[in-house]
């Protein structure tokens, strides 16, 4: 039934695959980490309360999650050349990812920190806490299991993404059942693509399940 399927172009694709998705989910973590943070901690009765810096992160995030991530990927064109010294390859999406995954993953943090009762908090800066022991000690321990629920959720949509990068040229399952399996009307190469993405996305939110439960106290 699958006899077009050639083993270690497919095996090729998944690590690529795989690959970005590691990579990116790294930067995502933590450029969403500090950009979540900065908008929780500049809000308003916020410990660093400013409201210029939190209108201009927020704008940014938000700019960024409304543009849709082919578009982005084309966008990012320049930028990224200058950086990997190429528009091709699973290194070459890398930056698109990243930059199109944080800012969704930064209002996950956001929401995350926002649910931290505040009574612990206050706690903390009145025994003489410093900011960074605030974040580090209370914030973010307590918000941990919505941290990691949040990214695992992150996560699967980068799969998603890297499918689509896998369009123009990024490698990856994505890549293959476009080139090898839809230009060629080989939709088998498809159905083994799509299943193997499936595949992935189901272990990793078995995963981020499971840590989540580990963690969570509550």
């Amino acid at each position: 039934m699958f006899g077009n399927l050639k083993t270690d172009e497919l095996i090729t694709a998944t690590n690529e695959t795989l690959y970005m998705t590691g990579i990116a989910l790294i930067g995502t973590l933590i450029l969403g980490i500090l950009l979540g943070l900065l908008l929780f901690l500049t809000s308003k009765d916020g410990i660093w309360e400013n409201k210029f810096i939190h209108i201009i992160t927020a704008a940014i995030v938000n700019i960024f999650r409304a543009i849709p991530f082919i578009i982005l990927i084309l966008l990012l064109f320049p930028f990224t050349n200058f950086l990997i010294g190429t528009i091709r390859g699973p290194s070459a999406a890398l930056p698109a990812l990243i930059i199109g995954t944080a800012p969704f993953y930064a209002r996950l943090v956001e929401i995350a920190f926002r649910e931290v009762d505040k009574g612990v908090i206050e706690a903390a800066k009145s025994i003489g806490a410093k900011t960074r022991t605030i974040i580090f000690k209370v914030i973010i321990p307590e918000s941990l299991p919505a941290l990691v629920s949040g990214l695992t959720v992150t996560a699967i949509a980068l799969i998603g993404y890297t499918a689509m990068a896998g369009v123009i040229g990024a490698g990856g399952l994505g890549d293959y059942a476009y080139f090898y399996g839809f230009q060629r009307r080989d939709f088998d190469v498809v159905f083994v693509c799509t299943v193997l993405i499936l595949i992935i996305v189901f272990i990793i939110q078995f995963i981020g399940d499971l840590i989540t439960n580990k963690i969570d106290k509550r």
